[in-house]
C-alpha cells in the first residue's frame, strides 16, 4: 500500500495530519514555513524519511514567494528559511539532511537567475521523495529475505508509509513479504506515550489486510516468551557510525528482551539516516518532549496536577543488540563500524 504522506502543488504542501488517526483522516495544506515547523513539531507529519521530504518541500513553497531578484539576497533568504526548519526537531537526521541538499543544489549554481534557483529547489523537492519511494521499496526487498512463510513478526511504533513517502522503512519488507504471499502475523506495541503504534501502524496492517495484533508495551515480553515472535522489526531516526541507531523511545527496551529470548533485532533504515559525523549513539540529541504526553492520554489528565514527568521522545539501541540493518542497499552485519563505513562509500 502505497499512501501520500506528503505531497506539493499549487504553491503548497498536503500533508495527512497524523494527529488525527485512526478517527478521522484528514489532508492539511501548508502554506508557509511556520506552518510546517508547527505540523512537524506537533507530529502532524513524523517519521524520519517523512520530515525530511516536507521539510524540503516546505523550502521550495516558502522560496516561490520570495521578491527578490537578486541571486546573493535569495541565497541569504534560503539559508534563513532552512535554519529555522532546523529548529523543529533534533533527533532525525533525515530533517538536516535534506535540508543541507536543498542548500548545495542552489550554492552549485550561483551563477543562476532567481527564477532557475527555484525551478532547481522545486525539482530537488521531488527528486528527494522519488528517491524515498525507491529506497523504500529497496528496503522491502532485502527485509523480505529474511522472513519465512508463517513468521510472527514484532514491531514497534510506525515505519510505515505514514512514517516515509508512501512504502515504509520498517513495515517495507512486510509489505512485500504480504504482496508474495507469506503467512505473515504482525504484532504491534502501541508505543506509549503517543500511541504512533495503536493508531497509525495498526490502522496501515489493517487497510492492506495484513494480519495484526495490538499489544501494550510490557506486553512484549510475555508474547516473546510465549513463542509468538519470529523476528523484531523496527525503524530509525539516526544510526551513528559504530551501529548505534536511535528510534521512538521504548525501542532499546524491545531490543534487551529480543535479546534476552534469542531473537534476532533488525532495523530497517534508507541511507539517508546514517550520520557517520557521530561516533556513537551517545553523541545522538535526544528530544525531550513536553509532559502533559506523559501526563494526559487524549484530552484526559491521568496523573495528579503538578506531577513531575520526564518524556525523552527517543532512546538508543547500542550496536551489540542489533542482528543486522536492513538498508535500500541490502543487509549489512556486523563489525558495523567498518561495515557502515564502506556503505555509505
Amino acid at each position: 500500500m502505497e499512501i501520500k504522506t506528503v505531497e506539493m502543488g499549487d504553491g503548497v504542501v498536503r500533508i495527512i495530519d497524523q494527529t488525527l488517526l485512526p478517527g478521522k483522516y484528514e489532508i492539511r495544506e501548508i502554506k508557509t514555513k511556520e506552518e510546517m515547523w508547527e505540523a512537524i513539531k506537533m507530529l502532524r507529519v513524523r517519521g524520519a524519511p517523512a520530515i525530511g521530504i516536507a521539510a524540503a518541500k516546505a523550502v521550495a513553497v516558502e522560496m516561490l514567494r520570495s521578491e527578490t531578484r537578486d541571486p546573493d539576497e535569495f541565497h541569504r533568504e534560503l539559508e534563513k528559511v532552512t535554519d529555522y526548519l532546523a529548529t523543529s526537531r533534533p533527533t532525525a537526521v533525515n530533517l538536516f539532511w535534506a535540508l543541507d541538499r536543498m542548500k548545495r543544489v542552489t550554492r552549485k549554481s550561483r551563477e543562476r537567475s532567481v527564477e532557475e534557483l527555484k525551478e532547481l529547489l522545486l525539482r530537488e523537492a521531488h527528486a528527494i521523495l522519488e528517491e524515498d519511494r525507491a529506497m523504500c521499496r529497496a528496503i522491502g526487498e532485502a527485509g523480505d529475505a529474511l522472513i519465512k512463510d508463517g513468521a510472527g513478526i514484532l514491531t514497534h511504533c510506525n515505519a510505515g508509509g505514514l512514517a516515509t513517502s508512501g512504502f515504509g522503512t520498517a513495515l517495507a519488507p512486510i509489505y512485500v513479504a504480504h504482496e508474495k504471499g507469506k503467512r505473515i502475523r504482525v504484532f504491534a506495541d502501541e508505543t506509549r506515550p503517543l500511541l504512533q503504534g495503536a493508531r497509525l501502524t495498526v490502522w496501515e496492517l489493517m487497510h492492506v489486510g495484513v494480519d495484526v495484533t495490538l499489544i501494550s508495551d510490557n506486553m512484549a515480553a510475555q508474547v516473546m516468551k510465549e513463542g509468538k515472535i519470529d523476528l523484531v522489526i523496527t525503524g530509525a531516526d539516526r544510526v551513528a557510525a559504530n551501529g548505534d541507531a536511535a528510534n521512538k523511545i521504548g525501542t532499546y527496551g524491545v531490543a534487551l528482551l529480543a535479546r534476552a529470548h534469542g531473537i534476532p533485532f533488525y532495523i530497517a533504515w534508507p541511507a539517508s539516516t546514517l550520520d557517520l559525523s557521530l561516533v556513537d549513539g551517545g553523541k545522538i540529541p535526544i528530544e525531550e518532549r513536553g509532559k502533559e504526553e506523559l501526563t494526559s492520554f487524549g484530552n484526559v489528565t491521568v496523573a495528579p496536577e503538578g506531577t513531575k514527568a520526564y518524556c525523552p521522545a527517543f532512546d538508543v539501541t547500542p550496536h551489540e543488540l542489533i542482528t543486522a540493518f536492513i538498508t535500500d542497499r541490502g543487509l549489512i552485519y556486523p563489525p558495523y563500524k567498518e561495515n557502515l563505513k564502506q556503505f555509505a562509500t
